[in-house]
């Protein structure tokens, strides 16, 4: 009796690199969340330019969305130990993940030869080019985990099932496409 109430205790406990990520996402949060509060206070002052998406930022935004899914079939997919389809899903999740770099890239050369660029007095385009910048690095963080899962899926051997690299994977490649969707809103909404 004893063994089974701590087997159930240990089932409830968060794995350590779980529990790492989340710390590390909700600094990531903290850090968004401080810079989206000082564009909002910034673009209450005179002088203040909005700055207009691009229609390219729609079809990244769908990119994502659509490599999120992806990623959490690629998940499913691993916990049933279907590793064929695993090793597609996640080889397609780094292809999407690779799409939708290149459409911000896209995104961004637009606004800037479009005259959004660091100079000027209003601000708009520096905390926007700052704050994007921030959101890929961690997408291409993403994409570079994306990239060693797909070689080691293809050219590994799985001897153990253990599905906490895939979980955590997941884990944040959905927050970053959540934090891009949270990030063109607000720009679309604040301007």
């Amino acid at each position: 009796m004893e063994i089974a109430v701590e087997q159930t205790q240990q089932r409830k406990k968060i794995h350590p690199h779980k529990f790492t990520l989340w710390v590390a996402i909700g600094s990531i949060i903290m850090m968004f969340a401080g810079l989206t509060s000082a564009y909002i206070v910034k673009s209450n002052q005179a002088g203040w330019q909005t700055v207009g998406m691009p229609n390219v930022f729609w079809y990244s935004t769908g990119t994502i969305l659509l490599s999120s899914l992806v990623m959490q079939m690629a998940l499913r997919s691993f916990k049933h130990r279907e590793m064929n389809q695993y090793r597609l899903l996640i080889a397609a999740t780094f292809a999407l993940g690779v799409t939708f770099v290149i459409l911000q890239w896209l995104g961004f050369r637009q606004l800037w030869n479009s005259g959004v660029q660091f100079r000027g007095s209003s601000g708009g385009g520096q905390f926007l080019y700052v704050i994007a910048g921030l959101h890929a690095l961690h997408v291409l963080g993403g994409v570079i985990a994306l990239m060693v899962m797909s070689v080691k899926a293809f050219l590994g051997r799985t001897k153990l099932y253990g599905s906490v690299p895939v979980e955590m994977m997941a884990t944040y490649w959905h927050f970053v496409d959540l934090l891009w969707i949270y990030l063109l809103i607000f720009f679309i909404w604040v301007g």
